[in-house]
């Protein structure tokens, strides 16, 4: 398994439709063949900070999803509703419960 942890800090004043736009990207990414899981988290202590859990089959999964529509759509429009970069954490799966 490949896991990508985004983090990516909001707008406050954007907060609706950043998650208004990554629940869509979300829903259609669970779609795609080599995607196992892809959740979502907004940080309780500090509501302006998500991370996205996106886990692949492979690496090649991972690169496929950035080729895909809904991807390119939720990345140009969430991007000027950041408040920094996002950054990305890449991890192997070791252990893993369906």
């Amino acid at each position: 398994m490949f896991i990508v942890h985004i983090h990516v800090n909001v707008r406050p004043e954007r907060l609706e439709d950043f998650i208004r736009a990554t629940r869509e990207n979300a829903a259609n990414s669970l779609k795609e063949p080599g995607v196992k899981r892809f959740d979502v988290y907004q940080e309780e202590s500090s509501p302006s900070h998500f991370v996205l859990e996106e886990i692949y089959v492979n690496q090649e999964a991972a690169n496929s999803h950035k080729d895909t529509d809904h991807y390119k759509i939720w990345r140009n429009t969430v991007n000027d509703m950041m408040a920094e970069p996002r950054h990305t954490v890449r991890y192997t799966g070791i252990v893993i419960k369906d």
